[in-house]
């Protein structure tokens, strides 16, 4: 059995091998870029020799200019002289230009203006689709196209942290509220909800796109901040009660908490155990939303925080992913929130 090889190289050499020559001999001089992005487990890195057994081969994205009209051209005679098969399995290229490409994925322009409003209606799992992968040739700006959608403008980052603490902030006290009345099973339900949130606010932290759920812990493993994180954040999913869950909890809000200071982006913030009302159960908070929105400066994202200011935005945004939906996402950003805070009860 061969060595496994990875999509990207596969890739690269499908490329280097198959189709520039065709290139190079029908359309001598054509500027163009190529290139491995979009959908997939080999596009993000994670591929291995499970991934071949279905949609994995070897295949490349083309970009022409937008002003060469040669795409039809291109398109036929690649099919007509680019093998139909590459490693012993059935090729597959694609012909893009840079607009047409950035428009289907993420629904705008890449050369245009974009606004703070705009990156919120962004999916992580698409920002990260397509600057993940590789690029193997450029000469029609593909890079520059990815580089601005490399990670998130600094206020914007900011803003999306604030949001990443306020979805946590409500839930703190809820594991062992759910967990002192006997409802082990609703208790383990939040903290494993409050993992996915802490993880998320992990790749924040980190400056990383996270992927879609398949591949969201394989990534999170692969944070510099795991290898202290990670056990927390798999005892609190194995907790077997609510006193072992919240003490992980309390670790493991401590950690994240530790790892922004580290950055150096607001003022320390200190952290505190604190007993709720004086019930049997503790949470660890410091205030985080504070010291973000008191670095954000771009009067655009404050005026979103002031109208989102528990970070919905974010939340909804997972809803509203798709590229045709960004302009009712957008819409939507446009509009004040308004929160019925807490847990929804006074119990």
């Amino acid at each position: 059995m061969s060595a496994f090889v990875s999509g990207v190289e596969l890739s690269a050499r499908f490329y280097r091998d198959a189709v520039r020559p065709v290139l190079e001999s029908a359309f001598p001089g054509l500027p163009h870029a190529a290139a491995l992005m979009g959908r997939g487990s080999e596009v993000l890195g994670f591929d291995d020799a499970m991934s071949t057994d279905h949609d994995w081969k070897p295949r490349v994205l083309l970009f022409l200019r937008e002003e060469d009209e040669y795409g039809d051209a291109v398109r036929d005679v690649l099919r007509q002289q680019v093998p139909s098969t590459f490693a012993d399995r059935p090729t597959d290229f694609t012909v893009h230009t840079v607009q047409s490409y950035f428009q289907q994925h993420l629904g705008i322009d890449p050369a245009g203006e974009i606004h703070a409003r705009d990156w919120l209606t962004f999916s992580e799992q698409s920002l990260r689709m397509v600057t993940a992968g590789a690029v193997h040739h450029d000469e029609v700006g593909l890079r520059a196209a990815r580089e601005r959608f490399a990670y998130y403008p600094y206020d914007v980052w900011l803003y999306l942290q604030f949001a990443g603490w306020w979805r946590i902030h409500p839930e703190l006290n809820l594991a062992g509220r759910a967990g002192h009345v006997g409802d082990e099973l609703g208790s383990a339900l939040i903290g494993a909800r409050l993992v996915q949130d802490l993880m998320r606010l992990c790749f924040l932290l980190e400056r990383q796109y996270a992927p879609y759920a398949k591949w969201f812990g394989t990534a999170f493993n692969r944070l510099p901040c795991a290898p202290d994180l990670g056990p927390v954040l798999s005892r609190v999913l194995r907790a077997e009660s609510w006193q072992e869950r919240e003490q992980a909890l309390l670790t493991a809000y401590e950690l994240v908490g530790e790892r922004h200071n580290a950055l150096g982006i607001t003022s320390p913030v200190t952290t505190e155990v604190i007993q709720m009302w004086d019930r049997p159960f503790k949470v660890r908070w410091g205030p985080f939303p504070e010291a973000l929105t008191a670095k954000i400066t771009d009067p655009a994202v404050l005026e979103i925080a002031r109208q989102w200011p528990v970070g919905g935005v974010d939340q909804v945004r997972e809803i509203l992913w798709s590229p045709a939906q960004r302009s009712q996402l957008l819409a939507l950003v446009n509009q004040p929130f308004t929160s019925g805070g807490g847990d929804g009860d006074a119990g």
